[in-house]
């Protein structure tokens, strides 16, 4: 069989299209998991935004001829989605398609009425595989868990697949030579994502992760981490994504991976992990400079809010607290930074602003610590994304104002406070926010001075979207300006 699998092309704001185009991992994944016999390609169309999506699908259709379509699909993409459905169907009637990831599987009735056949929900490399199979023999899919499928005018759902323990090998390495496109960076190097475990065992109101898989942890082998780092560097990866939900909830084992990134030389690479900031406070003075010897560069650190009160909503104050003395201390966010920047690593802050009891005062105040303390702000407003335990609160409560799916990629406010206006919430997040990246500049062009003498004025031009010649010499307020962003992005959605 001919298997085309797709990534959508709508990506966040935070940095411009031209300095981060991450693969989609999962893709890779699903590819590396079908039987040796079938053809795929994976082609992740964020590798195409400008107006060349529908250019590229039709000439995969053309050039690759699938007899089976795949979509991974976050909720803010549901839109762009159903367009691509639309369009492959129309280029191929025959096509079967299948659609996986975190909205379809946490909102698969959406999928039923959008002309899909298929929907995998929860992980899907052997779901996938067991689908493929029974299509090419032309058996029933009644016993692939994890399955939901159509039948005439009706779906089958088919009972949960339980999460994989990742050993055993059952899961094999990714297939990145299925990849057609080419161009995936980070700030100018070549980047790959590599994953190491999955599972979170906290419960976080606003995450997608334990809806689908629940409260769980399972690791691969450090060995089968190691080979998977050395495939992604000979197909030319210069920087690595750790893409794990918590790689840092087992401190021993995240040590033990150091050491052996370490030992086998595969610490000339850059690394860009997700680290918890309870894990960075307790055990900083040895694993920081362990994770600096091991290549790490940026570390993605899921602060998500720095006053108690708004902690408890978003029910991330067990991760956010030191614990070296055993009872609760104040906010590990400083400790762990200090850790991070004493041994010359970079923090890229994960905050949540906008929650149900904010004032512009508690707002303000976690934009000053961002100011002050975060290398590269990564700010988003609650969102209210399938089946989260912060969904149905926000419902309960009326303070989503805003249904429009596209809007739902974390920098739109769509969720009011009972004290702000959703909009002014994003307003308050928007002024402040674009100042802070100006700041990481100077180190962007130390590290990659030829990538940003190149691309300095589109990055800039990205970030401050909306602004003119009138509001560089004071002559429109910043509410034009923020009119007119807003403009701009909505703008920006209708095009990819």
């Amino acid at each position: 069989m001919r298997i085309l699998l797709l990534s959508m092309p709508d990506s966040f704001e935070h940095m411009p299209p031209v300095a981060v185009r991450m693969p989609n991992g999962a893709l890779s994944s699903l590819a590396g998991n079908v039987d040796a016999h079938h053809r795929i390609a994976v082609a992740d169309l964020i590798l195409c935004q400008g107006g060349r999506v529908r250019a590229t699908i039709e000439k995969l259709f053309r050039d690759f001829a699938p007899t089976v379509v795949g979509l991974s699909v976050m909720t803010f993409q549901r839109r762009t989605a159903e367009r691509v459905v639309q369009l492959a169907r129309t280029l191929e009637p025959k096509v079967k398609v299948v659609v996986g990831g975190y909205d379809p599987s946490l909102a698969p009735e959406a999928y039923q009425a959008m002309g899909v056949d298929y929907v995998v929900r929860g992980e899907g490399e052997v779901t996938f595989r067991e689908l493929l199979r029974a299509l090419e023999n032309g058996c029933g899919f009644e016993g692939i868990p994890g399955l939901f499928y159509r039948t005439g005018n009706s779906w089958q759902h088919n009972p949960a697949r339980p999460v994989q323990r990742l050993h055993g090998g059952e899961i094999r390495l990714p297939n990145r030579a299925a990849r057609v496109l080419q161009g995936y960076t980070l700030l100018g190097r070549a980047v790959d994502v590599v994953e190491t475990s999955r599972g979170c065992t906290y419960d976080c109101s606003f995450c997608s992760i334990i809806t689908m898989r629940g409260r769980n942890f399972y690791a691969y082998s450090i060995e089968r981490v190691l080979e998977d780092i050395r495939d992604a560097r000979a197909h030319g990866a210069r920087t690595i994504f750790l893409v794990d939900d918590n790689i840092a909830l087992n401190v021993r084992r995240f040590e033990a991976l150091c050491h052996a990134i370490i030992a086998a030389g595969l610490n000339t690479l850059d690394y860009f992990v997700q680290a918890m900031t309870s894990t960075i406070a307790d055990h900083g003075e040895t694993l920081a400079p362990l994770m600096r010897r091991a290549g790490f560069r940026y570390v993605f650190l899921g602060i998500e809010n720095v006053l108690a009160t708004d902690l408890e909503f978003l029910r991330a104050t067990a991760k956010n607290t030191a614990r070296k003395t055993g009872a609760h201390g104040e906010n590990a966010s400083l400790t762990a930074i200090r850790y991070l920047h004493r041994n010359k690593m970079y923090v890229v802050g994960g905050l949540i602003v906008g929650n149900p009891g904010d004032t512009r005062e508690s707002i303000e105040a976690n934009l000053r610590f961002a100011k002050r303390y975060v290398d590269w702000p990564y700010i988003q407003h609650p969102t209210p994304y399938p089946g989260t335990a912060m969904t149905n609160d926000l419902r309960q409560r009326g303070f989503i104002t805003n249904s429009r799916l596209e809007e739902y990629d974390g920098t739109t406010a769509v969720v009011s406070s009972e004290h702000l206006r959703a909009e002014e919430i994003e307003y308050l997040r928007w002024k402040a926010e674009r100042w802070m990246k100006l700041r990481h500049m100077p180190v962007a062009f130390r590290h990659d001075p030829w990538f940003i003498l190149r691309h300095a004025p589109e990055m800039l031009a990205h970030t401050f979207r909306g602004s003119t010649i009138r509001s560089l010499l004071g002559l429109d307020d910043e509410r034009t300006v923020f009119a007119r962003y807003k403009i701009l992005r909505r703008k920006e959605r209708e095009y990819v």
